[in-house]
């Protein structure tokens, strides 16, 4: 015997989906806002706010698509929210390591970022953890700094 679903009473704005998909429209919005401040420039040569604002318009327009296939997903009162304390971890975190790029440089924040991620969140064996990290923030430094001349926060100490 065929069990019969009830539709959720939820209204559309209350999915998980819809919400998500509009926190992306309004960041993107604050993003174009702030972007004003920035020179366009053209096609052929692209001012500092041609990307962020690309960037910006993608990010909206992909909030509008996540928002328009949302009355498909879970509502936000069904949810189980298990998974929130470990979400606040990953958002502390990420601020911290934003914080201390320019006290301890590039490749020491990235590095503790990735060993918190990799070894206290993810568990994962020592070994990899510190092969992930220092291979990983010093080959994206190299490719930034070096080979693209992006200017990225060095250490005190000099790494």
């Amino acid at each position: 015997m065929k069990e019969i679903q009830v539709p959720s009473k939820s209204r559309f704005w209350c999915r998980s989906d819809t919400v998500s998909g509009a926190l992306l429209v309004l960041i993107a919005g604050y993003i174009i806002w702030m972007n004003q401040s920035y020179p366009l420039g053209s096609l052929a040569e692209p001012g500092p706010g041609y990307v962020p604002l690309l960037l910006a318009l993608f990010m909206g327009a992909m909030g509008l698509i996540v928002m328009g296939f949302g009355f498909k997903s879970v509502s936000l009162d069904e949810m189980a929210w298990s998974e929130s304390g470990r979400a606040l971890a990953i958002i502390v975190a990420c601020g911290v390591a934003s914080y201390a790029l320019e006290r301890w440089g590039y490749r020491l924040s990235i590095g503790a970022l990735l060993i918190f991620f990799l070894g206290a969140m993810e568990r994962l064996p020592i070994k990899n953890v510190i092969l992930v990290s220092v291979g990983f923030s010093g080959l994206t430094f190299y490719l930034f700094s070096t080979l693209l001349r992006v200017p990225l926060p060095v250490s005190p100490w000099g790494f």
